[in-house]
């Protein structure tokens, strides 16, 4: 039965969804608690199967919503940029001390923050993960001149790869200064590969 847009059931489920990407993004897939979900929600854990047929539908659809999130912030950096600048805005946003320092944050990454999980969750949610995977290596790939030639898809990998890395280094170290030095390390690696 499909839930009619814009109806309450709808909105209640999107707070849900909300509520389950922040945690993610804090406590790891494998922290999500479904009873948080919902009190963080301003709903009661009773509720949480009128919406959801299990713990993993819900882990995968906030695997697609923390992604979505993503997404968008990267795609307002790209708006935000001045032409020829989009991709390094991209780069930028997503290395930012904003983005190491707040990941349950709208703009924060669920794959920098859990992705070491993702592996040990089922299929349904490495399903989803993969998709946003794919979105956002299709994000950073539309910056290439090249867009749509397997070199431009080549780079675009790498530099997702290491934009994920760096910072799942640079939130690693209890040093503020090392963190920046990571993060402005690989900066000038992408501005060095991307040409």
């Amino acid at each position: 039965m499909a839930i009619k847009a814009g109806s309450k059931k709808e909105k209640t489920r999107e707070r849900i969804l909300r509520a389950a990407a922040r945690a993610i993004r804090k406590h790891g897939y494998d922290g999500l608690g479904v009873a948080d979900v919902m009190k963080e929600a301003g709903l009661t854990h009773g509720g949480f199967y009128a919406h959801f047929a299990s713990r993993d539908a819900l882990l995968a659809q906030a695997a697609e919503q923390a992604g979505a999130e993503s997404t968008e912030n990267l795609s307002r950096a790209i708006a935000r940029a001045k032409p020829g600048e989009e991709l390094m805005a991209v780069v930028d946003s997503y290395l930012s001390d904003a983005h190491v320092e707040a990941p349950e944050q709208g703009m924060g990454c669920a794959l920098a923050a859990a992705g070491s999980e993702v592996p040990r969750q089922q299929q349904e949610v490495r399903r989803a993960v993969k998709r946003r995977i794919k979105d956002m290596i299709g994000l950073v790939e539309r910056q290439f001149p090249d867009w749509g030639k397997q070199a431009a898809h080549d780079k675009a990998m790498a530099v997702v790869a290491s934009m994920v890395g760096a910072l799942m280094v640079a939130r690693a170290v209890d040093d503020p200064q090392l963190s920046r030095e990571i993060r402005k390390a690989a900066r000038e690696l992408i501005r060095s590969a991307i040409g």
